[in-house]
């Protein structure tokens, strides 16, 4: 009903900058949240950043600073710009979305296919 589709991974040096994004579609009521995870084979998969509807924001203490995370509404579509990236960034980044679908009055999570994201030192 509802799919998660991500772009802007790729191969870039330390210190260099990308940006993904995430757009949703299908048929959606509300959006509660919107949010980037990360998970490095054999290890659990982590939160890098949220933003809620009510326009707070979270990090993790390791991309604090170096990340930012924001919102189209209007297009359904949440991105994570990326800055002064490490090697320990390196990773395959999954977007969530936690919205009610179609006339759904509960909430769901949905995940996005996950994109990779490699830093060389």
């Amino acid at each position: 009903q509802v799919q998660l589709v991500e772009s802007g991974g790729g191969l870039v040096q330390a210190g260099g900058s990308l940006r993904l994004s995430c757009a949703a579609s299908g048929r959606i009521f509300s959006i509660n949240a919107m949010g980037w995870y990360r998970q490095i084979p054999g290890k659990q998969r982590e939160l890098v950043a949220v933003s809620n509807s009510g326009g707070s924001t979270n990090f993790a203490d390791s991309v604090k600073g170096r990340f930012t995370i924001s919102r189209d509404n209007a297009k359904n579509t949440v991105y994570l710009q990326m800055n002064s990236l490490k090697p320990e960034d390196t990773a395959v980044y999954y977007c969530n979305f936690r919205l009610r679908a179609g006339t759904s009055l509960v909430a769901h999570d949905y995940w996005g296919q996950g994109t990779q994201v490699t830093v060389s030192s």
